[in-house]
């Protein structure tokens, strides 16, 4: 292969890979747990951006449990967003014949 024309395809692959990750920074998932009762939203970088809680979960004696379905969400969140992310960063990268995870974020 060219070494020029390897050159050229890093360096809009590089490009494509910012442009990726710009729009993945307004892009949301979301998990809950608790049948719904706690949901994390995250964007599409990791970031846990919203929290929400249904009032009947609230229960002062029982916060363990709340505790759990707080942990829950915001893995599941996390989880979801790491899974969005590697799908179109694998799409930028797919061309290039890179081994999985050289290119990762």
């Amino acid at each position: 292969m060219n070494i020029m024309k390897l050159m050229k395809q890093a360096q809009s692959m590089q490009k494509d890979m910012e442009r990726v990750q710009a729009e993945l920074a307004g892009k949301r998932v979301d998990f809950s747990s608790g049948g719904g009762m706690v949901t994390a939203v995250a964007t599409g970088d990791g970031s846990i951006v919203e929290i929400r809680i249904d009032p009947k979960v609230i229960d002062p004696s029982d916060k363990e449990l709340l505790e759990d379905m707080v942990l829950a969400a915001v893995d599941g969140a996390i989880k979801k967003s790491r899974a969005m992310a590697a799908a179109e960063m694998k799409q930028v990268t797919a061309g290039m014949g890179l081994p999985p995870g050289m290119m990762g974020m």
